[in-house]
């Protein structure tokens, strides 16, 4: 029984590695759309040729030029006078990348900035300097001063994700990139100048630097190396790119090298001071301002956690921000999506040329204005959850102008219309009294709407919302009034109208209106802004109006083609509903989970998520119940579907979803009903907060119709977000399951036991309670620990549950991989013991013979004596050779086939030694019968001499023997299996660091890295110097310093432990740090041993084969 429910757990884990490996691989190679609008244009790459005493290497430096005509290269340089920007490709990337954002800067320039409108700006938070900054009273430049000129750096197409020392060198061809720029432009005005040629502008100080995935952590790098120029770069812009670590953090030179920049970057925003404390001078980086732009759930390359700047930048110095709340962007996007996007492509080029300030033709010196402009420019003035929304947001926005109270006191009032946008009153028609709730709007009619708020915002309806389609100031403008009609000009300022269109908030609207048939009504038209007030808001004010603009045009633009508004008075609390994890779980089996909503519901309809839809994404419908037309006209089989579909539209606006996540941010939906919800975020990591694992969709809906709404897990998209999120974890918790069988190994050999198969010391490990329990809780409780005592804080409930998860699935994965690989050892014996044998049969025929002479001749050889007599020492030499001098892949490879070749014979030998002494046994007597018939006894001599020389000879024919020889070579294949499973895992760690190597072949690449080169060979010490079973104790002697025992069975458990924590640390380099001190300790073993044997004392515990007899 016990051994039925060991194997049930493999099956099990099995079947759920392999579902959710094909569900996600599913989810992820599932094309999407990114509703993103191609960029064009017409690509001149101008390349910037070395000054003479200067050798630039392999890479190089173009110029970026729109346009169609053709230009003179060298003229064109001479005529430099715009901003440099920098672009640095990412992973694999071209330097002709940037092309897109070449174009959109240069009709950007030409065009002039974006039209102004008049909703709500975004705000800086006050950790950002938001208190001291006046976004919304930050004029942007009516017309750019300075053009931008892109430059980009040839990167060779190298895989810089891949190695960190493809890294370093383009973080030091980049800082001579920079340098090589400046010194462009001064070369360009000195040429000028003696041409005697007309000079505007002054010359840069400083390069903007834009990168594009991997290219963004290498302008990061380029920042703090220390040949940089001091004021070279200040302001930063990357595309994509991870920051906190590598999206693969396979070798450990690469996860280094990310740690040590990220910790340069912590110091330059530190204040220098000397040993006494003193201030010696200002941060490094003080004047570095940096925005990370995300792609958002689309880009499975890199997720918007490795994008974050939190601890590396302070909030005063940049931020991030996700492609789907960009202003006039809305959208997710594909990792080289992103670079021609054109949305997000145009508002970046606004955004840069805006930096510049017109006086100075330089980006504007003050940090806070720079990130000022790159928040007002790329942010949205939406909340960035519902709570906020629901909150008053009066004291808090930067758009505030302070006026003066009638004692002298400030009064913060909202920015008016201006007048070349507003209407005149005067030219309304009479005004409306709304006596309910909800009020709508169908169409421009040039009317004001009286709302009273003590009247109809009473009974705990104390917030207001309105959706439309209309542009704030051009289409609709709302005022606070404390009382109806004119007021006396001595009325206190804090008590008079005040008018709050600026608070409307613009949201991404869907598709336009269609009519079902020629003549016909419009459809109701999508929102595209969202308004909200607060008691807070509200407070001192006794009405609200809402005054609609009259049908002709304002300031030339067409009205909309349909008009729509809806507002509401509404309680928050009816409209929300919170759904906890097991909820969710029961709908996926049972019943689906099904949610109501009758006519006059609140327009706001707030889902509050137990658990973040980054873990588990949901599939959520929302259908059209009725929209109170009691009889449609048509027949009664039709009248169902045709009222829902197609009268309804006519009354209800299209549901909008504004779905938030701490990490992620805002994501939009309009037109939305149905729909696959799930969130870039960073839920259930060490990392994460107690706030990252919940997440919040707000359904924005017509209060004139009912909706049933639905809600289902989508377990595809799980299965995809759980393999993205958690495959660095499952990478490193791989090496944990190994180190715990090799654990489980050592101790049987301890306990005088066979030492069990790698399958058998996986499955013995999932036994429950005891050790599977042990394993899981000990590194989750060290975790745990260390969070509080380094953070102060406790990851979520989800941490636990993920990570036991991802420890199952690695059991999963690693029973399928040894099972494998013990299958094919299986095989390869099998086939060899059957050639062999055909092999012997034929050895009367004269060229097998001749075959077997020369074979014999060759082996008989010293230096394959000496070869085969000491194999490990070879194969260390030799590894270690191609470990420091050619790649560390090479090395792990050679000792991975030195590790097969020791399986595969210790295997053979045991098949064969097993065979024969099974058919001893059966009839020994009749066998010997049988050969005392045979004519000669050379015959019977030469037959038991081949076959004992193919066993060798520790072999003895006789059956107790045998068996005990068996159980040997099996006890050697089990241990040797096991190191051949760790060091293929090793291995295959530098196989996109290899992949990388092979590109650069030819273009004289340099020695690997040290850090990688020494781990790798305590790696292979751990594979020669432990080659037996036995090598795995010692014994000290009780009078000795170090009385006791020497285990690799602590040894092994300890390397699995820290394997297990850094896979919490979604760091999986950090296992060669583990597998280096078992390397040390293998050495350090090994030779206590020799010198042991050498004075002939026994520490060395050996045992008796008594077993399997």
């Amino acid at each position: 029984m016990k051994n039925l429910r060991d194997r049930c757990r493999v099956v099990t884990l099995v079947v759920l590695a392999i579902l959710v490996g094909l569900l996600g691989f599913y989810g992820l190679v599932k094309p999407v759309s990114n509703g993103c609008d191609m960029t064009y244009m017409y690509p001149t790459y101008i390349p910037i040729s070395a000054p003479q005493n200067v050798s630039s290497g392999k890479y190089g430096l173009y110029l970026y030029h729109e346009g169609w005509k053709k230009i003179d290269f060298a003229d064109h340089l001479k005529k430099l006078n715009g901003m440099p920007v920098l672009f640095i490709p990412g992973n694999g990337g071209s330097y002709k990348q940037v092309r897109s954002l070449g174009a959109e800067s240069d009709r950007a320039y030409q065009g002039g900035p974006l039209e102004r409108t008049f909703y709500q700006e975004a705000s800086l938070t006050p950790e950002e300097g938001g208190l001291d900054m006046d976004v919304a009273g930050l004029q942007l430049p009516s017309q750019y001063s300075r053009r931008l000129d892109w430059f980009a750096v040839d990167l060779e197409g190298e895989h810089s994700a891949m190695d960190g020392q493809i890294l370093e060198e383009h973080t030091e061809y980049v800082v001579y990139a920079i340098h090589r720029i400046l010194d462009l432009y001064k070369e360009s005005w000195d040429a000028r100048a003696r041409e005697h040629a007309a000079i505007s502008g002054i010359l840069p100080k400083s390069v903007i630097l834009v990168g594009h995935s991997m290219g963004g952590f290498v302008a990061r790098a380029a920042i703090v190396h220390p040949h940089l120029r001091k004021s070279a770069v200040e302001t930063i812009l990357t595309l994509s790119s991870p920051h906190q670590s590598p999206p693969l953090a396979l070798q450990p030179s690469l996860g280094h090298y990310f740690a040590r920049v990220n910790e340069e970057w912590r110091k330059g925003y530190e204040v220098q001071t000397n040993q006494a404390g003193r201030q010696v001078s200002g941060p490094a980086l003080s004047k570095v301002v940096i925005v990370s732009i995300t792609g958002g759930i689309n880009d499975y390359q890199v997720r918007s956690k490795l994008e974050s700047l939190e601890g590396i930048v302070p909030s005063a110095h940049g931020f991030m921000i996700t492609s789907t709340s960009m202003k006039n962007v809305w959208l997710s996007m594909e990792h080289q999506v992103i670079l021609w996007c054109n949305q997000l492509v145009v508002q970046v080029s606004h955004t840069l040329l805006s930096l510049i300030d017109s006086k100075t033709g330089q980006p504007y010196d003050d940090t806070r204005k720079r990130l000022a402009i790159f928040s007002k420019m790329l942010r949205s003035g939406v909340a960035q959850s519902f709570d906020q929304m629901k909150q008053s947001q009066t004291s808090m926005q930067s758009s505030l102008f302070p006026t003066m109270g009638e004692r002298g006191s400030q009064v913060h009032t909202l920015p008016e219309c201006p007048a070349n946008v507003q209407w005149s009153n005067d030219g309304l028609e009479r005004d409306l009294y709304i006596q309910t709730k909800t009020v709508t709007v169908l169409a421009m009619d040039g009317r004001r709407r009286w709302l009273d708020i003590q009247k109809l915002g009473s009974d705990g309806r104390n917030h207001f919302v309105l959706v439309t389609n209309l542009a704030p100031c051009s289409g609709v403008r709302l005022h606070l009034w404390p009382e109806r009609g004119k007021l006396p000009l001595d009325f206190p300022v804090d008590k008079r109208v005040q008018e709050v269109t600026s608070k409307m908030g613009h949201i991404p609207s869907g598709p336009a209106p269609r009519q079902i048939e020629p003549g016909s009504q419009t459809e109701q038209p999508p929102p595209s802004a969202v308004f909200m007030l607060g008691p807070e808001d509200m407070r001192g004010f006794r009405f609200l109006t809402i005054s609609v603009a009259p049908r002709p045009s304002i300031s030339g633009r067409p009205p909309p083609a349909a008009s729509m508004a809806v507002g509401q008075f509404f309680d928050p609390e009816e409209g929300q509903k919170e759904l906890s994890p097991l909820t969710l779980l029961s709908s996926s089996y049972s019943q689906k989970q099904e949610i109501f909503l009758k006519e006059d519901h609140p327009i706001a309809f707030n889902l509050s998520f137990g658990i973040s839809l980054g873990i588990l994404p949901v599939t959520l419908s929302l259908k059209t119940a009725g929209c109170g037309i009691k009889d449609s006209g048509l027949p009664v089989e039709e009248a169902g579907d045709t009222e829902n579909s197609r009268l309804c539209k006519l009354r209800c606006f299209p549901p909008v979803a504004l779905a938030w996540d701490v990490t992620a941010g805002l994501h939009v939906i309009p037109n939305f009903y149905t729909e696959t919800i799930a969130v870039d975020s960073a839920p259930a990591l060490w990392s994460s907060t107690q706030e990252s694992d919940k997440s919040t969709i707000l359904l924005l809906v017509d209060p004139h119709c009912s909706y049933k709404s639905s809600i289902t897990i989508s377990f595809t998209a799980a299965a995809s977000r759980f393999l993205l999120l958690n495959s660095s974890q499952i990478i490193a918790l791989c090496f944990a399951v190994i180190f715990f069988a090799l654990m489980c190994q050592a101790h049987a050999w301890d306990l005088g036991s066979p030492i069990p198969s790698m399958l058998r010391a996986v499955q013995s490990n999932l036994r429950m309670p005891f050790p599977a329990l042990l394993l899981i809780v000990v590194p989750i409780s060290v975790a745990l620990l260390l969070s509080l005592l380094i953070d102060q804080s406790v990851p979520p409930l989800s941490f636990i549950v993920i990570s036991t998860l991802c420890y199952l699935l690695a059991n999963g994965f690693m029973i399928i991989f040894v099972s494998i690989s013990q299958l094919v050892f299986y095989v390869a014996a099998v086939v060899q013991i059957f050639v062999k044998t055909r092999w012997q049969l034929g050895e009367r025929v004269e060229l097998f013979r001749q075959f077997t002479s020369l074979s014999s001749g060759f082996f008989s050889l010293k230096v394959v004596r000496f070869v085969a007599a000491n194999s490990s020492l070879v194969i260390a030499m030799v590894a270690s050779t191609l470990v420091c001098l050619v790649h560390p892949a090479l090395g792990l490879f050679i000792l991975v086939l030195h590790h097969a070749f020791c399986c595969h014979s210790a295997l053979c030998s045991s098949f064969t030694a097993s065979f024969r002494s099974r058919t001893q046994r059966m009839d020994f007597s009749e066998y010997e019968k049988d050969v005392s018939d045979r004519p000669t006894q050379f015959s019977v001599d030469s037959d038991h001499k081949s076959r004992d020389s193919f066993l060798g000879d520790n072999y003895s024919s006789s059956p107790e023997s045998a068996g005990s020889f068996v159980d040997t070579q099996l006890d050697f294949f089990h241990h040797r299996h096991g190191l051949l499973t760790l060091h293929l895992l090793a291995a295959l760690m530098f196989v996109p660091s290899l992949a990388a190597w092979w590109q650069r072949v030819g273009t004289g690449q340099s020695f690997p890295w040290l850090l990688d080169s020494v781990l790798c060979i305590c790696v292979i010490l751990h594979g020669t110097c432990n080659p037996k079973p036995d090598s795995t104790f010692f014994s000290f002697p009780s009078s000795s310093i170090l009385g006791g025992e020497l285990r690799m069975y602590y040894i092994y458990q300890f390397a699995g432990c820290y394997s297990f924590l850094s896979g919490l640390a979604l760091a999986p380099y950090r296992v060669f740090y583990a597998m280096a001190m078992v390397g040390l300790f293998s050495l350090v073993l090994n030779v206590l041993q020799k010198r042991s044997r050498e004075k002939g004392e026994a520490h060395v515990k050996r045992r008796k084969h008594s077993h399997r007899h």
